[in-house]
């Protein structure tokens, strides 16, 4: 997609739906030897939720996994729609845009793997990180420079913001 009409499409979303594992965080799984999961989130990442949510973006949480540090961070950064442990990601995507009314063009999505193919498919504007697998960096409409959990979130909601302003 070009610069203009990244950033036109950019314009026109109303909702950003995120995955957490590659997205949210590097995707790696870390255990303790008591089997509890700990999870890493890039500080920089939380800001621009913020910030994009100040802005009137509506942000979303959809993961196939459960994880007690992800429903945790989430909270901590008020991510008022958190969908942990849904396989069916496209059931719970079509869902939320019920709910809010919002239409799949108005959407923005980030997703890192085959199993967010479905609904980036669907949004508006489908978003991977740079260290997606192969077939999600084909499917996408923007690639962010830096891969999951490191900065790829605020790339995301820097360009949403930054459409919002004039010029």
């Amino acid at each position: 997609m070009e610069p203009g009409e990244l950033r036109m499409a950019a314009a026109r979303i109303r909702l950003l739906v995120l995955d957490v594992d590659g997205v949210l965080t590097d995707g790696r799984l870390l255990y303790d030897a008591g089997g509890r999961e700990s999870k890493s989130f890039h500080v920089r990442d939380g800001y621009g939720l913020q910030q994009v949510m100040a802005a009137g973006v509506t942000v979303a949480v959809i993961s196939g996994r459960h994880s007690a540090a992800a429903a945790a961070r989430l909270a901590e950064l008020r991510v008022p729609h958190v969908f942990l442990g849904r396989n069916d990601k496209r059931e719970v995507f079509d869902q939320l845009l019920a709910e809010l009314g919002v239409p799949p063009g108005q959407v923005a999505c980030v997703g890192d793997d085959v199993t967010d193919l479905g609904i980036m498919s669907l949004a508006g504007l489908g978003i991977t990180v740079a260290d997606a697998h192969p077939d999600v960096l084909r499917a996408a409409d923007w690639v962010t420079a830096a891969g999951g959990g490191r900065g790829a979130v605020r790339e995301v909601c820097d360009l949403l913001v930054a459409s919002r302003r004039p010029g």
